[in-house]
């Protein structure tokens, strides 16, 4: 397997910059996910990494080999399309050995190694089957057996569970994770869904614009976000921001909202202080809101927030409130066991240690 390097990539059609000066380093067998909405830059990016799309400036590292003018072919890379793309006049069996045939691997190797790929996927019954007469779940299978022959320096990823159902979706984010240990394989995997990419990479890239919000682990995105947009991709349901200002009395730093007044903790204040702005987005998610009374023995609570419940939804282990404070429409998410009626007034509680605070110009975090 081999790192990746990416420097100061950048793609251009026309006069419109999709990918913005891209610098990322992949570590050996690491799994890394880009994620972002619609028209970020992430597919993009991986293309230019397989070859497939032509670099405007920057350049591509895999190994110790430069890329930018090698053919797709030479960079012995492997990708996994959201389409399968698979032969439909092939048998599984071809379809997984083609790539093979054509670099003129001998016959008994190519037997071995679609044998191998297909007994580390469970497909073994399937070599004699056409595309057509397989599930989705088994296609994508297929597509994974493709690339797995070929012992390729890094595997690329490109929404490839995107066409299946849910239920399936969730299965085989769970097989690629293991066939990921199994391998111990570099992997670069793209997806606009939030989810796949907290339960998946080992490091996530956030992407916007063509530019890289922020670069980190999961649980470094959810709890230390770099800015607004960060903040409001990663979670679901996602983070509640309300516009606020910030004030002092009696030594404390108060954040002040159009439905509550709560204090900060000294660290917290002492930050939002010496940022020198006043006026703030302030940030909390919606499991870090819960009735007044109800919140951990161990958390800094806030003052009561004063709100009102517009809509419960039960779902099972957790219920979400919809509800208004001041002039802020906002989501909590309280235990089932916790007593709330529709069209109640209830004092709220905010985890002060879980709350966040970013600039109103520019979005970047204070906290």
């Amino acid at each position: 397997m081999a790192q990746v390097l990416l420097k100061n990539l950048t793609k251009k059609f026309d006069e419109v910059v999709a990918v913005n000066t891209v610098d990322l380093e992949i570590n050996d067998r690491e799994f890394v996910v880009l994620v972002g909405p619609s028209g970020c830059g992430k597919t993009t990016t991986l293309r230019m990494v397989a070859g497939l799309e032509e670099i405007t400036e920057g350049d591509i590292y895999i190994g110790d080999r430069l890329v930018n003018n090698l053919a797709s072919k030479d960079r012995n890379i492997a990708m996994v399309f959201q389409s399968y793309a698979l032969y439909p006049h092939m048998k599984v069996f071809d379809n997984m050995a083609f790539g093979l045939k054509m670099r003129k691997v001998p016959k008994e190797e190519r037997q071995k190694l679609v044998n191998d790929a297909a007994e580390i996927l469970g497909i073994q019954e399937l070599l004699d089957r056409k595309p057509k007469q397989l599930s989705g779940g088994q296609r994508q299978r297929v597509a994974l057996g493709r690339a797995i022959v070929r012992k390729p320096d890094v595997f690329l990823f490109d929404e490839p569970l995107s066409n299946l159902d849910a239920k399936l979706r969730v299965q085989m984010r769970t097989e690629l994770i293991k066939l990921h240990n199994r391998l111990q394989s570099t992997s670069i995997y793209v997806t606009h869904d939030q989810v796949e990419a907290m339960t998946m990479g080992d490091r996530i890239v956030v992407m916007n614009n063509g530019w890289i919000q922020q670069v980190g682990s999961p649980l470094e995105l959810y709890n230390q976000p770099a800015n607004l947009f960060v903040a409001g991709f990663i979670g679901s349901p996602a983070m509640n921001f309300m516009p606020a200002t910030v004030s002092e009395e009696n030594a404390t730093v108060y954040i002040q909202t159009s439905g509550f007044k709560i204090g900060l903790p000294d660290a917290m204040g002492a930050k939002a202080k010496a940022s020198g702005v006043k006026d703030f987005i302030f940030g909390v998610r919606p499991e870090d809101i819960t009735k007044k009374g109800t919140g951990g023995a161990t958390a800094t609570m806030s003052e009561p927030v004063p709100a009102h419940v517009n809509v419960i939804e039960t779902l099972g282990k957790e219920t979400y409130l919809d509800i208004t404070t001041g002039d802020e429409n906002i989501t909590a998410i309280i235990s089932p066991n916790i007593a709330v009626k529709m069209d109640e007034d209830i004092d709220l509680e905010i985890n002060m240690d879980k709350v966040h605070l970013f600039k109103k110009d520019g979005g970047e975090a204070i906290f």
